[in-house]
């Protein structure tokens, strides 16, 4: 079969080599700052480094060792222990979730404080959605007392799915009891890895204590992990995306080296989320370049052999709207006609303070005419179809040609939200706005969602736990 398949290339050979001499040239003569007395001491003694107010420089040498040692895949697992997900090598797959703080709600899209009930409908949907192959922390819980709202959060995540979890814990302090109520759960988290906790620096080039220290506690268990930075252009990272993807690499390559001193060959996915500052506005937001910067951080991981975690083209709009629609087709092709892995972010909007089921239901769409995309097609004997064109020949048609009965099921794309409507049929149904149509199916999507057939039994042991917890 000769498959037809559209590829996006951004950097050539010399430049990737280009930027990453610049990244070591940061790292070995800049260096980066690491907060955590314990992960420093461990780079010292076990790099021979030393460090000065805190800051270490990393040598190209030890860089370009951590490079080898990392795992070119990273095998992924669902709750119940069967493989899904092979990062690395399989095409870009997505998932949902962000810290929001707010809900808006798929009736009318007024915005509340994000609930415990939110967390739960929230992974119900995005599990019931066949492309959505992780689910993330899909917000912070504000209607428990505050300093659990970490611990409920996560019950709610690992109880309403079996999917692979993308893990956030905001309170750092909160890291080890998540863990263990993981554990007292489910068992051994390690063995047949379906959580991956996910972990930032602090741009420009902090290597912060609770990301370090979470990222031990994570390894020493065997979990794949996910190191990826945030950007503000022209406040955090240079206004250029040159600059950008320079810092934000010398970044991501220092968590690398922190996570292979830790232990050698520990499996992680690196990415970043290059996003700009408005200076007039004060609102940080998704620029065409930061899809650049995505795509070519893709590339130069591409070129280590280490798994790339991506943006999802989530954060902008205002809600499920034209704004939200267009990042989220120009993040979703660019990455996936590239070298992206992982886009797990997927369903906030409003500078990402806010989560949207209606989100989650229209980007899921986009993804499926994307991978329509970019599946390609079949170039060859019998869809080239030359015999079946004589055969019918000029000004007849082919409603009863062999490629026609063949494949009229799946020939063309039809949409499980937008129907096809004519003008006419349009009318009929008292001409409803797209809008419309998305929150009613989006309402009855939920309504259907269901959790899995220990959702009980994980919830009663997880809350004996957190109530022994917060005693």
């Amino acid at each position: 079969m000769n498959n037809v398949r559209p590829k996006l290339t951004l950097m050539n050979e010399e430049q990737i080599l280009e930027a990453h001499k610049n990244v070591l040239k940061v790292l070995s003569e800049t260096g980066v700052r690491v907060d955590s007395p314990a992960i420093l001491q461990m780079l010292e003694w076990k790099l021979g480094l030393k460090s000065e107010d805190r800051i270490i420089k990393f040598p190209p040498e030890i860089v370009e060792e951590a490079i080898k040692s990392t795992p070119k895949t990273i095998d992924v697992y669902d709750r119940r222990g069967e493989h899904k997900l092979k990062l690395g090598e399989d095409r870009l797959r997505f998932g949902v979730g962000v810290t929001a703080l707010f809900y808006q709600n798929p009736v009318d899209e007024t915005l509340d404080i994000f609930k415990r009930k939110n967390f739960q409908d929230l992974v119900r949907l995005g599990s019931s959605l066949k492309h959505y192959d992780v689910i993330s922390t899909v917000g912070i819980v504000r209607d428990v007392p505050e300093e659990l709202t970490d611990l409920y959060g996560s019950l709610e995540h690992i109880a309403n799915t079996t999917k692979p979890l993308v893990l956030l814990v905001s309170d750092e302090n909160r890291f080890p009891d998540v863990m263990q109520m993981f554990e007292m759960l489910h068992g051994d988290l390690g063995s047949k890895p379906f959580i991956i906790p996910y972990f930032n620096p602090v741009s420009p080039l902090v290597m912060n204590a609770g990301t370090v220290d979470k990222m031990k506690i994570s390894i020493e268990r065997g979990l794949p992990i996910i190191f990826s930075n945030y950007s503000m252009a022209g406040a955090s990272t240079p206004l250029t995306p040159a600059g950008t993807l320079t810092l934000l690499m010398a970044e991501l390559l220092a968590g690398l080296v922190i996570s292979q001193t830790i232990k050698k060959g520990a499996p992680i996915l690196l990415g970043m989320l290059p996003v700009y500052f408005d200076m007039r506005t004060m609102l940080n937001f998704y620029d065409p370049q930061s899809i650049l910067i995505s795509v070519a951080c893709s590339e130069m991981l591409k070129y280590y052999g280490i798994p790339h975690c991506s943006t999802s083209g989530s954060g902008t709009g205002w809600g499920m709207d034209l704004i939200s629609a267009d990042t989220y087709w120009m993040n979703t092709l660019a990455l996936l006609l590239s070298h992206g892995h992982l886009a797990p972010f997927i369903g906030d909007s409003l500078g990402s303070k806010s989560i949207s089921p209606t989100t989650f239901v229209h980007a899921h769409e986009i993804i499926d005419q994307a991978l329509r995309l970019h599946d390609g097609f079949q170039l060859d004997d019998v869809n080239s179809a030359v015999d079946e064109i004589a055969k019918v020949g000029p000004g007849n048609n082919f409603l009863k040609s062999p490629s026609t009965l063949r494949n009229y099921k799946n020939g063309y794309y039809i949409s499980n939200v937008y129907p096809h409507y004519s003008m006419e049929k349009w009318q009929e149904a008292g001409a409803p706005t797209a809008r419309q149509v998305l929150r009613e199916k989006t309402q009855d999507l939920m309504a259907s969602a269901s959790a899995p057939d220990d959702h009980a039994e994980f919830i009663g042991k997880g809350e004996e736990f957190i109530s022994k917890i917060g005693r």
